[in-house]
């Protein structure tokens, strides 16, 4: 299983639809999983979100998998909560700046409370910490797609998995590169 994570507006589904495709496998959204099939356990109102029942979509995950004969990419920003570490081949943790990541969010609809929270989950590295904390540094690969097509990071992810680039955590380091630029309070809004 290769999971792609990271905040909402990174590129997950679509970078995971096209790597999928292009490795032959099985992909999985879990947001859409989720919400198709009612894997819900509550709705958190403050962030307009569902809360997926993390138990009852792994044992769906899990069934997926069983019944497929290719390898699985799942896309979700807790695909770590989501599958057992020693079921994942590798994470793939899109990373983007936070500039270019407000712009795709307020495209998107994010605002006020939504919108700085994940602006900060960005900024802070909490899906790359997650992962690391998950499955551990050797399988979990940062891919900063800040400026660059659903094309590029696909082409990013397959040399890693086929060993001609390496899988490497600590590229993106948002939080001093905004912080040397003096603009973290530009990004870092208390709500």
């Amino acid at each position: 299983m290769i999971l792609v994570t990271g905040t909402p507006c990174v590129g997950k589904t679509s970078v995971s639809r096209m790597l999928a495709r292009r490795l032959h496998a099985e992909h999985v959204d879990l947001a859409r999983l989720v919400e198709l099939e009612k894997l819900i356990s509550g709705v958190d109102k403050a962030r307009g979100s569902l809360i997926a029942d993390v138990k009852r979509l792994s044992r769906r995950v899990r069934r997926i998998r069983e019944d497929c004969e290719s390898d699985v990419v799942i896309d979700g920003h807790y695909a770590t909560d989501v599958i057992p570490p020693k079921d994942v081949t590798k994470v793939f943790v899109l990373r983007r700046h936070p500039e270019e990541l407000k712009q795709t969010m307020e495209k998107r609809g994010f605002k006020n409370r939504k919108l700085w929270e994940n602006l900060a989950a960005e900024i802070l590295d909490v899906c790359l910490y997650d992962a690391v904390r998950a499955c551990g540094q050797g399988k979990v690969c940062e891919i900063d797609a800040t400026g660059k097509s659903v094309e590029e990071v696909v082409e990013e992810i397959i040399s890693v998995l086929k060993g001609k680039k390496p899988c490497v955590v600590g590229i993106a380091d948002w939080l001093g590169r905004l912080e040397r630029e003096n603009r973290l309070d530009e990004f870092l809004k208390s709500f």
